[in-house]
């Protein structure tokens, strides 16, 4: 954050120096513009179960969110999810896909997530709107641990009718996706 930071001080500079050279390729988007402030708060703000990493600080539109949840079914566990901010963001949403295997109604064998503020629209007028941030998207991702988790709606459909016909049977495959895809 500090670097993109100070790229745009330099380019704040560089702009109001005689010389107005500022190379193609070293223009900020106004995506990142945006995301300086963002991730600040996003990082300010963070439920107590998530960790955010981004593996290139000058990159902050990609970044690796961790989620460790401490209660519920998927207790035990570790969940990583890419998100990645489109050049075309805060119009449409970010892009998270998840990387560690789960059994979850609301995430696939793929790690596609069925998230409503993830949506471009929505049926339930709750998808993406330019006033969301990415805050709104870590909450909504971890919440999907706990509060927003939705058997009614699932995107996994066995893990939904596994859960419906034997909720014994179903904690079971949770916890053993636990101990075979997600570590501590």
């Amino acid at each position: 954050m500090i670097t993109l930071s100070k790229k745009l001080k330099q380019q704040q500079q560089q702009q109001n120096s005689p010389k107005k050279e500022v190379e193609e390729n070293k223009r900020i988007s106004i995506r990142d513009k945006l995301l300086v402030k963002e991730v600040q708060e996003m990082e300010e703000n963070l439920p107590k179960t998530c960790k955010i990493d981004f593996e290139d600080p000058d990159k902050i539109h990609k970044f690796t969110l961790t989620i460790t949840p401490d209660e519920g079914f998927w207790y035990g566990g570790k969940y990583r999810f890419i998100v990645n901010v489109p050049e075309d963001y805060n119009i449409v949403p970010p892009v998270v896909v998840c990387k560690t295997r789960i059994w979850h109604p609301n995430i696939n064998e793929d790690g596609e997530v069925c998230l409503s503020l993830l949506r471009q629209s929505s049926y339930d007028s709750l998808g993406w709107a330019p006033t969301r941030k990415l805050k709104d998207v870590i909450w909504g991702l971890n919440s999907l641990f706990s509060d927003l988790l939705n058997f009614d709606d699932p995107l996994n459909v066995d893990a939904a009718d596994h859960y419906a016909r034997n909720k014994e049977s179903f904690k079971a495959k949770v916890k053993e996706y636990i101990q075979m895809y997600s570590t501590r």
